[in-house]
């Protein structure tokens, strides 16, 4: 469990959030914690949480990987852009959302976000990713072949496109609180 508390005052906090017309929507890799993150940021900003792959299975009534075997990665990304695009509706509440690795990386869902939403870019090094994504066997990407090789090709192939995210936040070993931190520096800075 995170020791650190946040270095933004009540008031502080409350000052971003009052000044955030959208919700966040983190985007970056499998395993660089954006739903840890998340869950924490939103806890801060009084926010609630929703992690956009969990969205997908209850909508799907399937977990991720069932998705990625029965129908394949097309289908999933539509599936993903359309429950997306739902929780970004024009009414949509102030939230903190997680997305999926892959999700910043469709043109369509990329704007999407873009347009609706404030989005932050998690991004952490090749062995970060490893340690991380190893702590679970549920990544359908990683299973058919050498995960630091995949990791660091789509690390590299989907750069371009998390770039395209106004506010870029490394998220480094470590307790997440510190990358919670940054993420919210770099809100005050956009702001």
């Amino acid at each position: 469990m995170d020791v650190q508390q946040p270095r933004f005052s009540e008031q502080e906090i409350a000052r971003i959030t009052a000044r955030i017309d959208r919700p966040v929507v983190l985007v970056g890799m499998m395993g660089v914690g954006k739903s840890s993150v998340g869950k924490r940021l939103a806890t801060i900003l009084h926010w609630p949480f929703v992690d956009a792959d969990d969205e997908i299975e209850r909508s799907a009534r399937m977990t991720i990987p069932e998705i990625f075997e029965s129908y394949g990665e097309s289908y999933f990304r539509d599936g993903e852009r359309r429950v997306i695009s739902r929780l970004l509706a024009e009414d949509a509440t102030p939230t903190v959302i997680a997305t999926g690795g892959g999700a910043f990386c469709n043109p369509a869902t990329r704007e999407l976000i873009l347009e609706r939403s404030l989005a932050v870019w998690l991004d952490s090094d090749v062995d970060t990713l490893v340690e991380r994504t190893a702590r679970k066997d549920n990544r359908p990407l990683l299973r058919d072949g050498d995960p630091r090789e995949i990791l660091g090709r789509l690390r590299e192939e989907r750069a371009p496109a998390y770039s395209q995210a106004p506010i870029h936040v490394i998220s480094a070993n470590g307790p997440h609180t510190q990358t919670v931190n940054r993420v919210l520096e770099g809100i005050a800075q956009w702001l």
